[in-house]
């Protein structure tokens, strides 16, 4: 245990994921940032969740430009780089 998990989700994985309740955001925009050393997951685990979610947005909702991960090397940390040019596009948020 990594002592990072925060949120409790009493008996999730028998009826819905993360990639269910991402596809109850959409079509708002959606990003995700992945640290190869996060101890929450492993880089497969997360893989195969957010394809479910690409394939939501880009395969059936044709939106894919509002769906996107970061993977880089780190921990459970904001890494911020591709995450903040997400933010800039889809709230209109002014750069610096």
């Amino acid at each position: 245990n990594s002592g990072e998990y925060e949120i409790f989700e009493w008996d999730l994985g028998s009826t819905f994921n993360y990639a269910e309740m991402a596809g109850l955001i959409a079509p708002r925009p959606f990003m995700v940032e992945r640290g190869h050393f996060d101890g929450v997951s492993s880089d497969e685990t997360v893989g195969w969740e957010f394809a479910k979610v690409r394939f939501l947005y880009q395969g059936k909702l044709k939106l894919k430009n509002r769906c996107e991960i970061e993977w880089f090397d780190g921990p459970h940390t904001i890494n911020g780089k591709k995450t903040y040019d997400f933010l800039h596009r889809h709230l209109n948020w002014p750069s610096r």
